[in-house]
């Protein structure tokens, strides 16, 4: 079990793919850093050399913000948002879409499951 910046990562899954399940590396990013420290992206993380561990590990701590530093990051930039009294800031307060979308449909995720305006249903008609 190989451990990058806090985070165990998968051992039977390829180092490319592995290392996205650490917060703030990518796709993109992996590829990078495999490229940089010559390691073949489709190598399965078990297979790996504790030299090319050890490369990758040196990258990412020194090259990349990761994990808890990252979440703190974003978190102070989110209440800065607020505190500033930003429009931004007011749609993370409200709980609505951030970055412009419609919220009129298509904004479940955010808003969450409709509630329904003006009471009860009228009674459907009985026959007698």
């Amino acid at each position: 079990m190989a451990r990058i910046a806090g985070v165990t990562i998968p051992s039977e899954k390829q180092v490319q793919i592995a290392l996205t399940y650490i917060y703030g590396i990518g796709p993109k990013t992996a590829r990078t850093i495999l490229a940089e420290a010559k390691v073949e992206p489709t190598t399965r993380v078990k297979d790996l050399t504790e030299a090319e561990e050890q490369r990758i590990r040196e990258i990412v701590d020194s090259s990349y913000m990761t994990e808890g530093d990252l979440q703190r990051l974003v978190t102070n930039n989110i209440k800065r948002l607020k505190d500033v009294g930003a429009y931004r800031g007011l749609r993370h307060k409200l709980g609505l879409p951030v970055r412009g979308q419609r919220t009129r449909t298509n904004a479940k995720t955010r808003k969450g499951k409709g509630v329904a305006v003006g009471g009860a249903q009228k009674k459907a008609a009985t026959k007698t």
